[in-house]
């Protein structure tokens, strides 16, 4: 629990508003958009650590595959955002988002590696797409993408931390905070 912590306490610390002295300063100003923009949406926080605490949950190839994913999609609809595309209901996708992988932690839901796989995909559309539209004008593309990567897999690390530490000292604790998100995603969803 100690490492969670310690880990949880470094990202709040990149959480912190830089002072730049310049803004637009083009590549670092993107990568500092691109991490604070995971980092300062409750939804993102929630879905992203959902994302790392199902898959620790689940183990095995999980661990890595459902966080790859969440990444890898989550860049390529960030590109899609970027470059102007349209999706309709982004913001419900994201808070419904939160309710799945919620539900899924609380019901202990084990798919088959390749559903649950897919389902983390299929989420990460919405998540990626919503960073990508947000790019600042100013910023490089490929920092800014950069940094909401780094904050994505820092946020799915600190859920696979979080399962490690709950799975050993109080696997209920884990479906309650399954429960906790699915509460939450509803109260996104009505907000």
């Amino acid at each position: 629990m100690m490492r969670a912590t310690g880990f949880f306490a470094m990202l709040l610390t990149l959480a912190a508003a830089p002072a730049l002295a310049h803004t637009g300063a083009g590549p670092v100003d993107g990568f500092v958009h691109g991490l604070m923009h995971p980092l300062t949406g409750p939804d993102h926080v929630l879905a992203m650590v959902a994302v790392g605490l199902w898959a620790g949950l689940v183990g095995g190839k999980a661990r890595i595959a459902y966080p790859a994913a969440f990444v890898v999609t989550m860049a390529l609809a960030g590109a899609w955002g970027m470059a102007g595309g349209a999706l309709p209901g982004v913001e419900v996708g994201i808070a419904f988002s939160v309710v799945i992988l919620g539900a899924a932690i609380a019901l202990k839901a084990s798919p088959p590696l390749a559903a649950g796989t897919l389902a983390c995909a299929i989420l990460a559309i919405f998540h990626g797409f919503a960073h990508g539209a947000e790019l600042p004008e100013s910023a490089s593309g490929l920092a800014y993408a950069l940094g909401f990567v780094l904050a994505t897999a820092a946020l799915h690390l600190v859920g696979i931390l979080l399962a490690g530490a709950l799975a050993a000292r109080a696997p209920l604790l884990a479906r309650v905070a399954g429960g906790g998100l699915v509460l939450a995603g509803v109260a996104l969803l009505a907000g």
